[in-house]
């Protein structure tokens, strides 16, 4: 039986909207608990300013363990045009090296698998697409993993295809979903919603376990700032949200992906409360 293996999976720092009470929290956690990897699934910045990304970079840095990073849609230039569309990445320089990186650890791996895009046939940008190349890069990084290796593939965007097909939150999530359910795959992180959850989405090929983050920021949608700690043992992967206030981990999930998956409020909004239900046993593969 191999030994635990701990992770932590942070998403949606947005730096220059950051909440530094929580990241200096989350430090000491890492400092103290000296996870085996860190996933961080994409917006580390809020406008993607390279004073942003100069603290982002600094931060992560200074981690001095192993971490993969996602590209968020908020982590793309907003004012600079040519800049978004030729050179979407340019600004992640500092770190260039751990972005969508995968981790291999004993019997376990995290695998990218990309969702932000620096442009899209629709008006809203700031949703989630996956291509046929990220996606086949993806699976075939999984069908490269030794046998028995399970693999927590990292994206931003949840790979729910919720709203119609003009507005779906991730558009292609649901193919990403049925190809990855024919895999070792224990679960898809992601981010985004600001909020966590975990939930299991159904496909025709079998059910796919998919586990939200909250966020670090200050930008807040329901509940207070957190983190995932997940533990894997070989058999089972549990997933506890730490968070400032300890609130119980249930009640930190939310019961479904909202629509619009946008924080729908600024710092000094009151947060509207969300209709929570228990969550229920996820499969294990």
């Amino acid at each position: 039986m191999p030994s635990e293996t701990l992770l932590f999976h942070l998403s949606d720092i947005h730096f220059g909207l950051e909440d530094q009470r929580a990241l200096d929290w989350v430090r000491s956690e890492i400092e103290a608990r000296r996870p085996d990897a860190i996933a961080i699934t994409g917006d580390l910045t809020m406008r993607a300013r390279h004073r942003e990304f100069a603290a982002a970079s600094h931060w992560i840095g200074s981690l001095d363990l192993p971490v993969t990073v996602e590209v968020g849609n908020h982590d793309m230039p907003y004012f600079n045009l040519f800049e978004r569309f030729f050179r979407p990445y340019r600004r992640f320089h500092q770190i260039e090296r751990l972005v969508e990186r995968e981790i291999d650890l004993p019997d376990i791996a995290l695998v990218p698998l990309k969702t932000a895009v620096p442009a899209q046939p629709r008006f809203n940008w700031s949703k989630g697409w996956v291509t046929e190349r990220a996606l086949r890069k993806c699976l075939a990084t999984i069908d490269a993993l030794p046998s028995g290796t399970k693999a927590l593939v990292a994206v931003h965007h949840p790979l729910r295809e919720v709203g119609t097909r003009g507005t779906a939150l991730t558009r292609h999530g649901q193919r990403a979903l049925e190809e990855l359910a024919r895999r070792p795959v224990l679960a898809v992180l992601s981010g985004h919603v600001h909020d966590a959850f975990d939930l299991v989405q159904q496909t025709e090929s079998g059910p796919v376990r998919m586990v939200g983050a909250g966020t670090l920021s200050r930008r807040l949608r329901s509940t207070p700032p957190s983190f995932n700690e997940l533990r894997w043992d070989g058999e089972r992967l549990e997933v506890c949200v730490r968070n400032l206030e300890n609130v119980d981990t249930p009640d930190m999930q939310i019961s479904d992906v909202p629509e619009d998956a946008m924080p729908p409020r600024e710092p000094g909004e009151p947060v509207a409360p969300v209709n929570r239900i228990p969550p229920t046993d996820p499969p294990v593969h």
